[in-house]
Parts: C-alpha cells; structure tokens; sequence
C-alpha cells in the first residue's frame, strides 16, 4: 500500500527540519510532503535546502487549506493512505506504523493518535483540556460516538476518506468538523494512545485571545455538519 505523510507547515522553520528526520527514522515506508502555506520565514528554504519534497502555495490558505492541498496531492498520486503530521514537532512517527496497522487491519476509515486514553506525555494547557472535553461532549451528542482527542492533528485515513477530504474540507479550525462530517456519513473511526510533545518554537494559531471564537465558531460548524447529509 502507498502511504503518504502529509506536514502542513506555516513558519515552521525551527522544527520542520527536525520533524521530517522523525518521519526519516521511524517511518521509513511512508512517503511525505510538507505543505508550505506561504511561509514568511526560512520554511522553504530549509525544504529546498534538504531536498526534502514540497508544495509551495502562494498565498496563505490557513491550516485547512493547507491539509486539503495535500490530501489533493494523495489523491492525484494514487495513495492508499495519508496521515496528517504537524510540522512543529508535536507528533510523534514512531506511533504511525501502529496507526496503519489498526487502519488496515480492523477496516477502519479513520485512526486518530489520542493525548488523552493513557494520558502520556504533554496534555495540552489546563484551558485547552476544558474545550477539548466539551468538543468531546458535543460530538458524542451529535454522533453517538465518543472521541477522546477530537482536535488532535494526527490522523490517517484510508483512500475513500483522501477522496472525500480533498473534495471537501473545513477551512478554519478543521478536526472536530471534519471527524463529524466523516461520522455522519458512516465511516468507522478508532482512537490509539500516543504520546505528544509540547511545541518547542513557533506560536499556535489560536491564541486565548481567539479562544471564544474559536468555541463558538467550532460548536456551530459541528452542528451544521451534523445536519448534513
């Protein structure tokens, strides 16, 4: 099967390089690409310096974008399956070989690497932890199914889902959406314990300042979804 690694990264010249030697190292068997949403800092460079392969978007499409471009690149290249992969440094590719296994092996649609079944590693800030909760309460009440992690980046999916995703995908703030959206339609989605690491350079996209709008924003595009068909 081919599997591709996708690394959406926005000035992420601190770790984009120490990231994709953690796919080097512990995922040798998988393609990758960095998606570079218009960096303004040496990102690029650093990926052009190392060979390493990428796609240069011209203007910034934001992290929904972002991902959607690469599962765009999944799907035109024939991948069987694609994993999203934070290119800050936060993830960890010795778990992907795990992820594929339980994808193929119990016909699964989606896996997602959780912070919170063991409870291993970084957990995330004590604010962040409480609207992660309410995420996982509000998808379970749309669902019926319950998602310990529902914003961790690290997810794989089989080809109907690259299909799918590189169709239609959220714009701003994407995984609770897009795990709903996938939910609705059917497909199997499973959770395995993984071990995260705090960002070591760089800011997150959502700052406290953005935190109200971000809830609001979420909660009412998960409700939507939902009543999607």
């Amino acid at each position: 099967m081919r599997k591709l690694i996708i690394i959406p990264a926005y000035n992420e010249q601190g770790g984009i390089e120490k990231t994709v030697q953690d796919v080097q190292k512990h995922a040798p068997d998988f393609d990758f690409v960095v998606i570079n949403d218009c960096s303004t800092d040496n990102t690029l460079e650093i990926c052009r310096k190392n060979q390493f392969p990428v796609v240069n978007l011209p203007v910034n499409l934001g992290i929904g974008g972002g991902v959607q471009t690469g599962y765009v690149y999944a799907y035109r290249n024939d991948y069987d399956i694609a994993v999203q992969f934070d290119g800050d440094g936060q993830h960890n590719a010795v778990y992907l070989k795990d992820m594929a296994e339980k994808l193929t092996g119990e016909h699964l649609d989606m896996v997602i690497g959780s912070r919170y079944i063991k409870k291993e590693g970084f957990q995330s800030t004590g604010l962040r932890r409480i609207g992660i909760k309410y995420f996982t309460w509000l998808i379970r009440l749309v669902t019926g199914q319950k998602i310990m992690d529902p914003t961790s980046g690290m997810r794989m999916v089989n080809r109907d889902v690259i299909e799918f995703y590189a169709k239609n995908y959220p714009k701003d703030y994407p995984e609770p959406e897009s795990v709903v959206t996938i939910l609705k339609k059917g497909k199997k989605v499973r959770e395995i314990p993984v071990q995260m690491n705090a960002r070591e350079e760089g800011i997150s996209s959502i700052s406290p300042k953005k935190s109200v709008y971000y809830m609001i924003k979420v909660s009412l595009a998960i409700l939507i979804a939902a009543l999607r068909r």
